[in-house]
Order: C-alpha cells, then structure tokens, then sequence
C-alpha cells in the first residue's frame, strides 16, 4: 500500500466521521422535544386519596388553551403555593408535594402545562410561561389572593418556569411574590446539553432556553434553594450557582437522595428549613 491509498483511505475515514458527526447534529436538533418533555395522560391519584379535600379547576391561558388543574385549600392557611412540577408525569404524581406544603399551612394551586395530564395542547417553552401565567393571573383575579401571600415553586424543569414567573412580576414590587423556591433545578438547558454531550455544538443547537440562572438577577423576592450531592441528572453545582446567583434574602437547603428523592429522603429536615423560610416571610402557621 503506497502513501496516495493511505491518504484515500484516511480521507474515506474523516468523510464518514464527519457524516456521522452532522447526522448526530441534525438528530438532536430536531428530538429535542421528546428529551426535553414527557408527559403523561393518565391521571394515577387525586389529593382526595392522600385525604384532601380539593377543587378541579380550569385555567385559560391568552392563547386559549384550556389547562386542568386543582386548587387544594388550607384552613388558617397564611399563604398559597403556586407548584411548577417537573418535565415528566402530570399533577397526580405530586401528592407528597401538595401534602407538604398543605401541612406547612399553603393553600395550594397546582396545575398541569398544556400537553400533560388532562390539559389541552402540546408543550412548549413559551407555552409553559403562558401557562403559568394563567396560573398566576387565577390566584390573584379569580381567588383575589395577595401577590406578597403567593409563593411560587418549582422543581427541575418547573424551577425554570417558576423563575420565569417571579422574575416577570418583579418590576412592581406590589405584585412580587412573598418568595420563590428552587428544587433541584438546572442553570439553563443548554448548560445540561453540554454536560450531556460535550462533543457537539450544543449551544448552537439548542432550541431551549429555560434560563434559570440568568432570570435570578432580576429577581428580588426572597428565594430557597434546595439541591442534593447526590442527584445523578442535575449536578449539585447547578444548585449552587443558583444560590451563588440570587440576591439577598437567600437560603440554600442541601437535600438528599437522587434528583426526585429529596423531598422524602431529607424529610423532616427539608420540612423544617422550608417552615423556617416560609415564617420569615408569612409568619407562622397556627392550626
């Protein structure tokens, strides 16, 4: 073999990397969708099994999707949880959710994005912020609820669109929420990309933002965030430069367990901080 095969076969070797190389790109690019949300249909439990009593409600969000939630009220409560759940399942994998924050004394509104569970449409970046929209815009026109007696939370993927959420409300300080909570949530999206795969251009690729981080500049509400050492799916430094990121008043709370296990495994811990952080802002709660 002379030194023009080794060069052709060389070339043939680069030629088909390279193929396979954008094929991979072109791929990722358009399955983002379905590595970025999985919903669920079916709705496995309700809070009337957990023994609460609850409304179903329906929200409208402005370009017309009609979204299924429900709205679980609290005697005496000293304030209501708005819940951002996470990418995957709908409403009725969050019981333990709503039961914590139904016992710390919130009334509780949680409610399922466009495309998951009961509700209508098809999930989007700018959907889930329409939806959350219309979830805020129930608890204060249709409930009359103060904004600075509203909490907004979320977990994992919720935790960007409860962000999302605060940080629009945060230019009028009368409509600021009383606090906002962060449960093992990412950055930004592109910042898990290329944790996922650093061998491809995924900032360049990415057609989500979710930016978690940079929305916490603009942020001014009092914030907690709760991240684990030992979630496999969002690094543990995500956590951290979210904390690093907000502004005073902030608390971080080390959870452990992998990334949906916090909330059970650091119980009663994650219960007391959470209390904690909530009498600070909404006084204590007496039932």
């Amino acid at each position: 073999m002379n030194m023009t095969d080794v060069i052709r076969i060389v070339l043939s070797a680069l030629k088909i990397a390279a193929a396979v190389y954008v094929g991979l790109c072109i791929l990722l690019f358009f399955r983002q969708f379905y590595m970025v949300y999985f919903p669920l249909a079916d709705i496995m439990q309700k809070p009337s099994d957990a023994g609460l009593a609850y409304e179903s409600v329906t929200l409208v969000t402005a370009d017309g999707v009609r979204l299924a939630g429900w709205y679980v009220p609290c005697e005496k409560a000293r304030g209501t949880v708005l819940i951002c759940h996470g990418n995957g399942g709908n409403i009725g994998d969050r019981l333990h959710q709503i039961g914590l924050f139904h016992e710390l004394g919130l009334n509780v509104l949680i409610f399922d994005y466009r495309g998951y569970g009961e509700s209508a449409g098809k999930p989007s970046e700018e959907g889930t912020y329409q939806d959350v929209r219309a979830a805020w815009q129930y608890l204060t026109e249709k409930r009359n609820t103060p904004p600075d007696k509203i909490v907004v939370f979320g977990q994992s993927l919720g935790g960007a669109v409860a962000a999302w959420m605060a940080e629009q409300v945060a230019p009028t300080a009368r409509a600021a929420p009383a606090a906002l909570i962060l449960e093992a949530t990412f950055t930004s999206i592109p910042d898990m990309g290329v944790r996922l795969y650093p061998w491809l251009p995924i900032r360049l690729l990415c057609r989500y933002r979710y930016n978690t981080l940079a929305r916490l500049e603009h942020i001014h509400c009092p914030v907690l965030i709760g991240h684990s050492r030992d979630d496999k799916l969002i690094p543990f430094e995500h956590g951290q430069k979210l904390f690093a990121a907000a502004h005073e008043p902030k608390t971080f709370c080390e959870l452990t367990g992998d990334h949906n296990e916090g909330e059970v495994l650091t119980a009663p811990a994650y219960r007391q901080a959470l209390d904690t952080f909530l009498a600070a802002r909404l006084g204590p709660f007496r039932d």
